[in-house]
């Protein structure tokens, strides 16, 4: 607004006091509403009294109940095992080397591994003793025996299956049949007759491949 009198003068004084007069009434207001509420605070905690936190009691996180594993691995092996049974009709006689000394070589094993199983070369690390068993309980120790050894890295056993001289007309029924399921054991590399001092023809030496 542009004063040109001094009653245009009066006029913007008049403006600017009732402005500040507003402004003074609206911070009064403000005071007594601020008041109040502080009034009504102070009210409600001389009425509730002193007030403590609720201590809670420790607690320990208790995990919940894990379902039990499913055997994934145990179920395999089983099936493995279904797989692999061995046959007792299974003829082994035309895949054997009859040398100076009855030995195996799966395909694509040089004759050099059976000449080194027979001089020791490769150290026994474990043995099986079939002597005295039945035939479907030899078969199954046989089978358990080789999967096992194979499992754990284990490279040259020997089996003991005896040179049949107890049994009727002293035919060895259980060596032929043990040298029939090692061929069918796809771990099994190579076999050849033990030497005299371990067991002659009453045990086999073989080699596993490596697991």
């Amino acid at each position: 607004m542009k004063i040109q009198s001094l009653q245009d003068l009066k006029l913007v004084q008049k403006k600017l006091a009732e402005q500040q007069k507003l402004a003074a009434a609206q911070e009064a207001a403000r005071q007594e509403a601020e008041r109040r509420r502080r009034a009504e605070e102070d009210l409600f905690k001389r009425a509730a009294g002193a007030v403590k936190p609720i201590r809670q009691p420790p607690r320990v996180p208790l995990a919940t109940e894990q379902p039990a594993p499913i055997p994934v691995q145990q179920q395999l092996d089983d099936q493995r095992v279904l797989l692999e049974s061995l046959s007792d009709e299974f003829d082994a006689s035309t895949l054997l080397d009859v040398d100076d000394a009855m030995s195996f070589r799966r395909p694509g094993i040089g004759t050099d591994v059976t000449r080194k199983l027979r001089t020791g070369h490769w150290s026994i690390q474990r043995e099986l003793d079939l002597h005295g068993l039945r035939r479907d309980d030899a078969r199954e120790m046989l089978g358990a025996f080789i999967r096992e050894a194979h499992k754990h890295g284990v490279r040259c056993v020997r089996v003991v299956h005896g040179k049949g001289l107890g049994s009727p007309g002293k035919v060895p029924v259980l060596k032929g049949k043990v040298h029939s399921w090692l061929i069918q054991k796809n771990e099994v590399l190579a076999f050849v007759q033990a030497r005299a001092d371990e067991g002659g023809a009453g045990a086999v030496v073989v080699l596993l491949a490596p697991g």
